[in-house]
């Protein structure tokens, strides 16, 4: 089973540098555009990873740009 989920972490890993370099690589690309929905993604999984510590009522924040942290 070990095995399975490294094959699985490496396939993902692959996709996910591909991702990267097509960004940068590309002239088609919207590379700020992708920065702002990692960095809000990230932002809206840590305010609900906080939540429950600090009572806070998350509201996501899936706009573009992010109009704060953690939409809360």
């Amino acid at each position: 089973m070990n095995n399975l989920t490294d094959s699985v972490a490496q396939i993902a890993l692959a996709i996910v540098g591909v991702a990267i370099l097509a960004i940068i690589i590309s002239k088609k690309s919207n590379t700020a555009a992708v920065v702002q929905a990692l960095a809000s993604g990230f932002s809206n999984s840590l305010g609900v990873a906080i939540s429950p510590v600090t009572g806070a009522d998350i509201k996501y924040d899936v706009s573009y740009p992010s109009s704060g942290f953690g939409g809360y």
